[in-house]
């Protein structure tokens, strides 16, 4: 019986599952940390066992320097992971998430020879589609606060608490830094099976995009959008749990 790893700062396991037979990582959006998903695990089948992936910057990496560039962060991720792909594993990315899944796992096929049991994608637009609005990292502190207004997806508690917001705006500014300078490189589809979550209220990531990702699998794909906005990842859990638990429940049957 294997067991999970011991501590790492990187990864966070809220409740430790010995008996799951597949692992689920779950990556954060822009300004996101793992505390995002500590309820997960009360939501998902027995079989599973919850990891938060915790980037730099937040959480428990709140000393360590959050990173500007989606390369390093996933070159970093990559061997911390690997002590807990000793059994059948899936990524869930939100957002930037959504981006981080989606590298981490060209380069784990690419230098390790591993590969995701599944990969949920959720609000955010395939690789290959460029960006369609100016880049949100290089804005001033005024003007970045704006856009996080209308975004949705920061509490206004939190905004309006200049103190929470001088600790919380370099995360976020690092993070759209992260997705702004991203350069897609075409690679070989991937062989895992990929679902994709959208909003159909999202104004950030259209239908049309979230569709694009078709192209990243020569494995089975399918689209599910919520009636929500980017952050229908909180107004329609049950939904969400509803359908990644049946995709979760084959790796059950198949393992």
């Amino acid at each position: 019986m294997t067991t999970t790893p011991s501590f790492n700062s990187w990864v966070i396991c809220p409740q430790p599952n010995p008996q799951a037979n597949l692992r689920l990582f779950c990556f954060p959006y822009a300004g996101g940390n793992s505390a995002i998903f500590r309820t997960w695990p009360n939501n998902l089948p027995s079989n599973v066992e919850v990891c938060a992936v915790e980037y730099p910057g937040r959480g428990r990496q709140i000393k360590s320097a959050p990173l500007t560039r989606l390369e390093p962060l996933v070159e970093a991720i990559a061997p911390v992971l690997l002590p807990y792909l000793d059994k059948p594993f899936a990524f869930f990315g939100h957002s930037m998430g959504g981006l981080v899944s989606f590298e981490l796992t060209h380069l784990l096929r690419s230098k390790y020879s591993l590969t995701p049991f599944h990969l949920f994608i959720s609000a955010r637009r395939a690789p290959q589609i460029p960006p369609t609005k100016p880049p949100l990292h290089i804005l001033s502190d005024p003007d970045l606060l704006n856009e996080l207004h209308s975004l949705n997806g920061t509490p206004k508690a939190v905004l309006e608490n200049p103190e929470l917001m001088q600790m919380f705006l370099p995360i976020l500014r690092a993070d759209f830094a992260v997705l702004e300078t991203y350069i897609y490189t075409q690679k070989q589809p991937l062989k895992c099976p990929i679902t994709v979550f959208g909003g159909l209220q999202d104004q950030e990531v259209s239908h049309e995009a979230l569709q694009a990702w078709r192209e990243q699998t020569s494995a089975t794909f399918s689209l599910h959008e919520f009636d929500g906005d980017h952050f229908f990842i909180h107004s329609h859990q049950e939904l969400l749990f509803k359908l990644m638990s049946q995709e979760l429940q084959m790796c059950k049957r198949i393992w």
